[in-house]
């Protein structure tokens, strides 16, 4: 299995337009960081999770071929704002969608033209599945339980990815797996079971000072240490977190600040 961070940046990116901050003006290129959003491949399969306003142009230096399945985290612009951009993956067939009922709810608002009974010709063709959390399903030879975090008070999805041929919570083929986090501020402790087996995580870090709805830093790297993963891979990271060479060189070695464009094999 194999992740590609597409972006890594919050609902601003970075550099944020108009700031010319010292994490803004960094000639790393690290330091780029588009919306949130990553790929999740094997040889037969592959899976997009988010799918905002920067999708054209993290796609675009990467291979075209099917999309198998787009997972949303929740309704928000910045995860959702590119599914127009899909359309040129609609020569492969429907594009199939999966949302739990509140982002699935935002979805039919944000693009009605897409679900209209009469669809004028070239819009998206999606194929929208609700899901829920902990009823797990597959798609292709990857399988995908998704639990619940909360962003601030909006309960939202996380997904736990494995290639084993039984997903449950208990079984003990899940010692590959790979837990996918965005946007969270808690989590309630029901949920941590339907993590069991993380060896790789992946979840959001926004900054260093407290935030409303989003973990800072230090609460990212109390999360991981509790989810015990092999390894921690930092994302949703604002300006205000500072340089990525930087902030990794005061990490751990096995949390560090994801990039744009970065390969993680699993």
């Amino acid at each position: 299995m194999k992740l590609t961070f597409l972006g890594t940046g919050t609902s601003c990116g970075v550099p944020t337009i108009g700031c010319q901050c010292y994490t803004c003006t960094s000639p790393d290129e690290r330091d780029k960081r588009l919306r949130c959003s990553a790929l999740i491949e094997t040889e037969q399969t592959r899976l997009l999770i988010d799918c905002g306003p920067d999708f054209r142009q993290q796609i675009m230096p990467l291979p075209f071929r099917k999309i198998d399945g787009i997972l949303i985290t929740h309704a928000h612009y910045d995860h959702m704002g590119g599914m127009d951009d899909i359309r040129p993956y609609c020569q492969f067939g429907e594009i199939n969608v999966y949302a739990d009922p509140l982002a699935r709810k935002g979805m039919l608002e944000m693009l009605p033209y897409c679900f209209a009974e009469h669809r004028y010709p070239g819009v998206p063709a999606i194929q929208l599945h609700e899901i829920h959390k902990h009823e797990p399903f597959s798609i292709g030879d990857i399988d995908i339980m998704p639990f619940e975090v909360m962003h601030h008070d909006l309960p939202i999805l996380g997904y736990r990815f494995s290639v084993s041929e039984n997903l449950t919570l208990n079984t003990p083929h899940l010692q590959h797996c790979l837990t996918y986090i965005t946007d969270m501020k808690t989590i309630h402790d029901e949920e941590m079971p339907y993590l069991a087996g993380t060896e790789v995580l992946v979840v959001n870090a926004l900054r260093i000072t407290p935030h409303h709805s989003h973990q800072t830093l230090d609460e990212a790297v109390g999360f991981a240490r509790r989810v015990g993963a092999r390894q921690t891979w930092l994302i949703h990271s604002s300006h205000h977190i500072g340089r990525h060479a930087e902030v990794n060189a005061n990490l751990p070695s096995d949390i560090q600040m994801a990039y744009d464009g970065q390969v993680v094999e699993i």
